[in-house]
């Protein structure tokens, strides 16, 4: 009797993937998924972050403006805070020593989210009406 080695050969190669290879495979899949929906979450974080530090930033500049455009007369009593959505903002302003015309104009900016409260803090030094 023959064999007929044309059938055996033909069967070894339909045999397709074994139990294991498949979960291997997937094994690899899931860690990759679960690296990219990581990354995912922490770029969201991120993004908001970085929009709250601009809108305070933002608040922070908006009253400097403000403040730099009031008389020279109205600076000494401009004090004060306000708050808006998160942010509470806070200005004081004060003669510069050793200069009777300039005022230094500090405004800062607060809010917590998730965790310590932040704050956004700048200055400038004017003289009144705009300059």
């Amino acid at each position: 009797m023959k064999t007929d080695h044309k059938n055996s050969a033909l069967s070894n190669k339909n045999r397709g993937f074994s139990l294991i290879e498949v979960m291997i495979a997937m094994t690899i899949f899931s860690v990759g998924i679960l690296a990219v929906g990581s990354m995912q979450i922490s770029n969201t974080k991120n993004n908001t972050t970085g929009n709250i530090m601009t809108g305070a930033t933002m608040l922070a500049r908006q009253k400097i403006e403000e403040l730099k455009n009031l008389d020279r007369a109205d600076l000494d009593t401009a004090d004060g805070n306000d708050t808006a959505g998160i942010y509470t903002r806070e200005w004081v302003t004060d003669p510069v020593s050793g200069s009777s015309t300039s005022w230094k104009i500090i405004v800062t900016v607060k809010w917590t989210r998730r965790g310590p409260e932040r704050q956004v803090v700048l200055q400038s030094i004017t003289r009144g009406n705009g300059t």
